[in-house]
């Protein structure tokens, strides 16, 4: 079974979240833990990348939203410029 259908087999989207410029690495391993702490992220999928300021995910839209991503970013003081989302 491949990643993407560990969650739930019909729910999964895919989710790019453009970020405003990260300062420093460990910017990106915060906002990494972030989104692997919430239900329905599938923690294999996690990605941040420092020089293009973006987040991407695979995750489950019957367990978490994508406005509890973007909010799990913003609540450590990340601004989130938009997100798109993609089913899978």
């Amino acid at each position: 079974m491949n990643t993407i259908n560990k969650i739930g087999e019909n729910n999964m989207k895919s989710v790019t979240i453009q970020l405003e410029t990260l300062t420093c690495p460990s910017c990106v391993q915060k906002i990494e833990v972030a989104l692997k702490g919430l239900e329905g992220v599938d923690k294999e999928s996690v990605k941040v990348m420092f020089n293009a300021s973006k987040a991407k995910a695979y995750f489950d839209d019957d367990k978490v939203s994508v406005e509890q991503l973007e909010e799990s970013i913003a609540k450590m003081g990340y601004e989130v410029k938009n997100s798109k989302v993609k089913s899978v």
